[in-house]
């Protein structure tokens, strides 16, 4: 199976004057005929280096994979603004539509922020989703979101959004920072080797990359007043859809009303042995449900 520096990596400049708006992606297609496109979008602390154990079994399964690294995110460019989520799954409808040439309706699957920004493209774009699967979040609008973002488990949420300290007492700790959230929150901390700490600490050590990455969470409020315009604007998101959590996580207790909320047509996936980062914790678990799914 290949790794994730075999698979195809390409960059597309969304904008190139003013600010830079450059999307890095991943992608692997199947050897022989396509059932059909699979969009992933990853969560923090990651990038698409987060699917690199279930991109190819996908492809294998019949599916062209993609994996971008959202706006700010992995090597992707870190513009100074435009973090909503409603602004982050417009680039990635670009990326897709204008950029790619895809034209038929596709599988969204979003982790954690990757599940919000999810959401939001099947919000903006219905007649682009061919299913959705999001999961392992408290999606701002929901009530489950009212009630857990200032809990100690969702610390991060409240820490994130003050305004430059957060930068300042991260900068020269990133490995640390991050270690903490794979440890506290997978059922399966082996699963992230000190290969891949090193990797992801690297990326977010970056110039500007954790002021992007907290500006994401300092959208939350942007993207709560979103959600709720769009819930009664236009209702309940239409496309069949799968929440998606890892049995071990904390986040799988409420999960199933959440996305009754927001959603029409709801069922409930659950990932074996697997904390919050189930497609690194189980993959085998992760493509067995997505495919199981998309494929019914």
């Amino acid at each position: 199976m290949a790794s994730y520096s075999q698979f195809i990596h390409r960059q597309e400049w969304l904008q190139q004057s003013d600010s830079d708006i450059r999307i890095h992606y991943v992608e692997a297609r199947p050897s022989g005929a396509q059932k059909g496109i699979i969009l992933l979008i990853h969560g923090f602390p990651e990038s698409s280096y987060q699917f690199r154990h279930v991109m190819g079994p996908l492809s294998a399964a019949g599916y062209r994979v993609i994996a971008p690294d959202y706006r700010g995110a992995g090597y992707s460019s870190r513009p100074p603004s435009g973090y909503s989520k409603k602004d982050l799954a417009t680039d990635l409808q670009r990326l897709l539509t204008t950029h790619m040439g895809i034209e038929e309706p596709v599988h969204i699957v979003g982790h954690d922020i990757g599940a919000l920004v999810a959401h939001a493209y099947a919000h903006l774009f219905p007649n682009a989703v061919a299913s959705l699967v999001w999961g392992e979040c408290p999606l701002p609008g929901t009530t489950a979101y009212d009630e857990q973002k200032h809990t100690p488990a969702l610390w991060h949420f409240d820490f994130q959004t003050v305004p430059d300290l957060p930068e300042l007492l991260v900068a020269g700790r990133e490995k640390q920072y991050l270690k903490h959230f794979y440890d506290g929150e997978a059922q399966n901390p082996a699963a992230f080797t000190e290969a891949d700490l090193e990797f992801y600490a690297t990326l977010y050590a970056a110039p500007g990359a954790m002021r992007a990455a907290f500006n994401v969470y300092r959208a939350f409020e942007e993207d709560k007043a979103d959600n709720r315009r769009w819930l009664e604007e236009k209702g309940k998101v239409k496309a069949r859809t799968m929440v998606l959590s890892g049995e071990g996580s904390y986040l799988a207790v409420g999960a199933e009303g959440m996305a009754r909320e927001v959603d029409e047509d709801v069922v409930v996936g659950l990932v074996e042995g697997s904390g919050h980062y189930i497609a690194e914790e189980n993959p085998e678990g992760f493509v067995k449900k997505v495919l199981g799914f998309i494929e019914q």
